[in-house]
């Protein structure tokens, strides 16, 4: 494909929890602050990037603008591309987007911001001049569009019951899964945090005016001790379902970004010339109305075909999982064990901001299959609308032969 990502172009700050310290902040802002200062420290970056792509899924002040208002704030003023908002596969998106351009020699070297921000969602209110008095119409973006898909008419818990039901997946099974995923999650925390060094960067913390620094958000803030006993003691959200809050993901706050470019220019750009970072292929599905979590088996499957890979094949695999029932699905459907899946943690975990949620975890992915020392791996995650996105990519050491 030559659609590369340098080894170590990447980012992601640490996710913060629901009106946690981040929530004052606009997430456009503050991503290309965090952008901006990633980039300075590398010079050769700035310099090759001419295309860039904006993720968001909610609205925020100035986000009229998009893209050019980020890479704006971010001193690359000569920076066009496009913003995209596709919830949760926002990411995935974005990244096919970029590989799309390079491969078509469209642009040679594209920089990707995913901001969002789930806390202090806004408020918006359609005007409707035939409504009764000619009242318009309010909706509490976050809240309502989790409680009800305008489509399929149900909510996104009720697309991961639908599913537990599909395979007569119990909670216990949930919670099982949950304290595994917490348990590979502090595998990332162990030596004072050295996989998440690999590509974790700190957020200042400012008041709202931007001149008074109130703290450094280091680590994700908001991730919940977990325990086979506390578990046990939760109930599901819903009477008669399965589904605990243990066993779904939180709303969070964050950004992350990465370069996409040509396998020479990843050389070039990367921090070590000796690993490099190929995106393979693709994938895309849509399920049946209020399935979300099965769309992803649709997705990997495509992508996997495209790639001409079979999952015996796949090294590591890193999941968007807003249910726990995602991974059991996907494992069922694969055959890929769901233990083996989402080393050093996935979104159940450390939260969901929507877009830059599949970036964590596709940079998660490199720094694990380079830490082994090369392999080919998978990302995929579910979106609303009950589709789902995969990406199949290599890391390979050509140190090794």
């Amino acid at each position: 494909m030559n659609a590369y990502i340098p080894y170590g172009a990447y980012w992601s700050t640490p996710f913060a929890k629901w009106q946690g310290s981040i929530a004052h902040l606009n997430p456009l802002a503050l991503a290309a602050q965090t952008g901006k200062q990633f980039l300075a420290r590398k010079q050769p970056l700035l310099e090759a990037i001419d295309l860039a792509i904006l993720g968001h899924t909610n609205p925020y002040k100035g986000s009229f603008y998009g893209l050019p208002y980020v890479t704006g704030l971010m001193g690359l003023e000569h920076v066009a591309g496009p913003t995209v908002q596709q919830a949760c596969a926002t990411s995935a998106r974005a990244l096919l987007m970029a590989a799309q351009e390079v491969v078509m020699g469209t642009a040679s070297c594209a920089l990707l911001v995913m901001a969002d921000r789930q806390s202090n969602g806004p408020v918006v209110y359609y005007p409707d001049a035939t409504g009764t008095g000619g009242y318009g119409i309010s909706e509490h973006w976050v809240p309502d569009n989790m409680a009800c898909d305008p489509y399929a008419g149900q909510s996104m818990l009720e697309t991961g019951e639908n599913v537990a039901r599909r395979y007569g997946i119990t909670t216990e099974e949930q919670h099982a899964l949950k304290l595994h995923r917490y348990q590979q999650y502090a595998a990332a925390l162990a030596d004072d945090r050295a996989f998440q060094r690999r590509y974790m960067v700190e957020v200042p913390i400012m008041d709202r005016s931007g001149r008074k620094a109130l703290g450094t958000l280091s680590a994700d803030e908001g991730v919940f001790p977990t325990t086979q006993e506390g578990l046990a003691r939760l109930k599901p959200v819903r009477e008669g379902g399965t589904i605990t809050f243990g066993a779904q993901t939180h709303p969070a706050d964050g950004n992350a970004g990465a370069i996409v470019t040509t396998r020479e220019a990843a050389r070039r750009l990367g921090t070590d010339a000796g690993i490099e970072v190929e995106l393979l292929s693709f994938g895309m599905g849509r399920t049946e109305k209020s399935h979300m979590p099965m769309a992803p088996v649709l997705a990997t499957r495509q992508a996997l075909q495209r790639a001409g890979l079979g999952i015996d094949q796949i090294d590591a695999i890193k999941t968007h999982n807003p249910f726990a029932v995602n991974d059991i699905a996907l494992a069922r459907d694969t055959g890929f064990a769901w233990e083996r899946m989402n080393n050093f943690g996935s979104s159940i975990i450390w939260g969901h901001p929507q877009a830059p949620t599949g970036l964590r975890g596709v940079i998660e992915l490199i720094e694990e299959l380079a830490q082994r020392g090369g392999g080919t791996g998978l990302f995929t995650g579910c979106a609303a609308g009950d589709t789902g996105l995969t990406v199949v990519l290599q890391v390979r050491d050509t140190r090794r032969g």
